[in-house]
């Protein structure tokens, strides 16, 4: 069985045991999270969420994601602007779906 969850903006498909990597959710390693924004379930479509739906999941771990370069460049200006960011992502480890 699979399930589509929303978290941070973003929709993932997970199925059990499935690792994802989400926008940073609070929570230690080793600690639960619940996942109450279930889009769908099997073949269960909500609207917008199926109503009891959850999805349990472990954290892995709190880390980093890649650095990425943001490069603004205005040609014949004389004008360039360089920064960049990690962004913080959560490991989860998905332990079970629940219909409700």
């Amino acid at each position: 069985m699979f399930a589509v969850v929303s978290t941070g903006g973003k929709q993932y498909k997970v199925a059990k045991d499935d690792v994802i990597r989400v926008e940073r959710l609070a929570g230690e390693a080793g600690g639960e999270i619940v996942l109450d924004q279930v889009l769908m379930v099997g073949d269960k479509i909500g609207q917008p969420v199926v109503a009891g739906a959850s999805v349990k999941a472990t954290v892995v771990a709190q880390a980093r994601g890649p650095k990425l370069i943001i490069f603004k460049k205005r040609r014949r200006q004389n004008s360039r602007r360089k920064n960049g960011h990690r962004q913080d992502l959560t490991i989860l480890r998905i332990t079970d779906i629940s219909v409700g």
